[in-house]
């Protein structure tokens, strides 16, 4: 019996090592690709705050989803947070053929996005992405669509929409600026009851703020499914199969609509400080703080809960 205890010791030991260095990240930074959106801004942070106390830097990147794809493949950059789908399907489908990501699932339930009117042109009668070049709608719209930055994946969808004349749209104008120069040009127009159309997606504040109703959109310019989407956690492949600790985690972060809407308004609507935002977010929903660090570990190996409640 000593004699199997003898040998036995020694062998669990270092099949204790053996795991434990296994499971060892390889790196102690994350690359986060964020784009100029609250959604993503705030999430990332949230991200970043439970990382930090277990050792480990994170660094943000601000490219649009298009270049993201391409530094994620490169080897430039390790995550994205807002990998949007069907929207940045085409992006997503080349770097997933070229072998360079890992789709570590859906981080927020319930979002969706397509044309957009505020609550007021929707009782109107315009329910639908048909309704916008019937001659008095088209009048009362000017005959102008706004959207988001130039470049994005969702600015793609409408000019090859408007380069096929979908619902007619093929001799409006679109007006492309930043996201917040777009709810600029919203906020105007809801405050002085005029009508707009305009590229509205959710979890956003732009929901409650503007009664924002999304249209019918039978040609599927925005995805199939009314524009029903997924939001997925997306990592470059080396970085996924060399920090596992890492991937533990970020695959079990998950929000829904109405808490990410939440959060963003408080950042993107009333302009809250970031870091704040994603700390108040964290105290307040100790049971997906849980969830989110089950299994996890600080790079030390010790049991990563403690740690960020003490932070916090």
């Amino acid at each position: 019996m000593k004699a199997y205890a003898y040998w036995t010791f020694p062998l669990l030991a270092t099949l204790a090592l053996s795991a434990s260095v296994r499971a060892a990240d390889r790196d102690d930074s994350v690359r986060f690709i964020v784009p100029p959106w609250p959604g993503v801004t705030v999430k990332t942070e949230i991200v970043a705050q439970l990382l930090t106390p277990l050792g480990y830097r994170v660094d943000r990147q601000e490219l649009s989803s298009t270049v993201g794809y391409k530094t994620l493949q490169t080897g430039d950059s390790d995550v994205f947070l807002a990998g949007w789908l069907p929207a940045q399907q085409q992006s997503f489908d080349a770097a997933m053929a070229a072998g360079a990501i890992v789709d570590l699932g859906n981080n927020v339930n319930g979002a969706r996005m397509g044309f957009a009117v505020p609550g007021y042109v929707y009782a109107a009668g315009v329910t639908s992405a048909e309704d916008l070049d019937e001659p008095a709608n088209r009048e009362r719209f000017g005959a102008r669509y706004y959207s988001i930055e130039t470049g994005s994946t969702v600015s793609d969808f409408i000019h090859q929409a408007k380069d096929d004349d979908t619902y007619g749209l093929g001799d409006w104008q679109l007006m492309e600026s930043s996201t917040p120069g777009m709810l600029s040009e919203v906020r105007a127009a809801y405050e002085d009851h005029r009508w707009i159309a305009f590229y509205g997606w959710t979890p956003h504040w732009m929901v409650p703020e503007f009664d924002m109703h999304i249209l019918d959109d039978p040609a599927g310019v925005y995805g199939d499914d009314q524009g029903r989407s997924d939001v997925r956690t997306i990592a470059a492949k080396p970085f996924s199969e060399a920090n596992p600790n890492l991937v533990r985690l970020l695959d079990q972060i998950v929000f829904s609509a109405d808490e990410q809407s939440e959060f963003i308004r408080q950042f993107g609507l009333e302009q809250r400080d970031l870091e704040d935002v994603a700390h108040e977010w964290l105290k307040a929903h100790p049971q997906q703080l849980a969830t989110f660090l089950e299994g996890v570990t600080t790079r030390d190996g010790e049991p990563a809960l403690p740690v960020v409640e003490a932070s916090l």
